[in-house]
Order: structure tokens, then sequence, then C-alpha cells
């Protein structure tokens, strides 16, 4: 028998062995009541015009099967190799709608792959960690958004009057969109106010601009500023 040959039975031989079923079920019930905490946590920080059931739901099995999947291949080198070969064809095309839906999915993949390994420990830590950081920084006061000013206006002359208009109610504002379509002029302005209630004030003075057709004031989610 050559070296080559030794070499690849010690190697194979190291990595062939049963799995006690008793670790197995314990693994798993440990990964699912972890995903399940994990659901909770979801439920209370996801914004709810963005939250999906059955996404907090998928959360909970990925969490699962990766702990399967772990279970399966650290005991053989074989299986581990049709795993890779198998996962490797696994095509994701669903959009994350929020940056922090990729923190849940990534904590419980990692989840999955502790426990799987048998490192339950570190994945209590690891989750008890992560929740602190996390609802720590939610319940963190949010710097004021700024809001969107939309007008149209049906005489162009008439936009000097209602930038000033603009400029006496807020703290801050600047142009982010500018448009003519058919003789109108349409705007998309962005501003900050200094204080609560000026937005009423506002669109009650733009009202009453002539050649201002139609005005909103929307709110968004993008960057603030201070």
């Amino acid at each position: 028998m050559s070296f080559q040959d030794i070499f690849k039975k010690s190697f194979l031989e190291g990595y062939t062995g049963t799995l006690d079923m008793q670790d197995i079920v314990v693994a798993l019930l440990i990964t699912a009541l972890i995903g399940m905490y994990i659901f909770v946590i979801y439920h209370f920080v996801a914004e709810k015009s963005f939250y999906s059931k059955s996404f907090n739901i998928s959360l909970v099995a990925i969490a699962v099967i990766t702990a399967a999947v772990i279970l399966t291949i650290q005991n053989s080198i074989v299986v581990s190799l049709g795993m890779v070969g198998a996962l490797s064809i696994v095509r994701f095309r669903t959009a994350v709608k929020e940056p922090l839906d990729l923190v849940f999915l990534f904590w419980c993949i990692s989840v999955g792959i502790i426990c799987g390994a048998g490192f339950w420990g570190i994945a209590v830590t690891l989750s008890a960690i992560l929740t602190v950081i996390i609802l720590f920084l939610q319940l963190l006061p949010n710097i004021k958004n700024p809001l969107l000013l939309v007008v149209t206006l049906s005489d162009p002359a008439v936009e000097e009057n209602l930038l000033d208009t603009v400029e006496a109610y807020t703290r801050y504002h600047k142009i982010r969109s500018r448009s003519l379509t058919n003789g109108s002029l349409n705007e998309i302005i962005e501003v900050s106010f200094r204080h609560k209630g000026e937005e009423t004030v506002l669109l009650q003075d733009l009202d009453e601009i002539d050649g201002l057709k139609t005005v909103s004031l929307l709110s968004h989610f993008g960057e603030t500023f201070f």
C-alpha cells in the first residue's frame, strides 16, 4: 500500500462517523429556540410598513436547516463535498427591502452553523449581545429627516415667489429635481423646518400663490442631516 493510499484512508476515516440522534435532536431544538427568539426580536424592531411575517418565519427555518446541514457534513468529507456542489447551484433572487434584514439573515445562518458545530453557548451569547446592540441603537432618538415638497407651477415665473415663501418657513431647503412639462414646472424641494407646525402654515401660504397648481409635502427615509 502506497503512502497516498494510506493518507487517503486515514483522511476519510477521520471524517467518517455516526451521528448520535440525541445530540442531533438537542442541537436542532436549541437552534429552533434561538430562531424563535430571533423571530420575536425581528417582529419588535422591524418597520411596520416593511414587516413580512413570511420572511420572519423563514429566518427560523434557515437557522434550523443550516444546523442540520452542519450536523451532516461535519462527520463525512464525502457528504460535505456533495453538499458544496449541491448548494453552489442555489441562487436567491428575492430582494432585501431593509439593510437590517441582512443582519437577521446572517444572524440566523450563524446560529445554525454554531449550533450545528455544537457550540451552543457561543450562539446564546451571540444572540444576547446582538439583542442588546440592536435594541439600544433602535431606541436612540432619530435625527429629524428632511421632508420633500412637491410642487407644480403652471407659470414658471412664480418660482422665485415660491422659493421666498419656502425660505421664510424653513431653516434649510434645496431643490432636488426640476422638470418642465407642457409649460408646467415640476419641482421637488428638500426642506427642514425650524419649529413644529410650520408645515401646515407653509402649505396654506403656498396654496395662495397664483400660478401654483398643486403642492404636496412628503416624508422619506433618506439621508439625515444636522
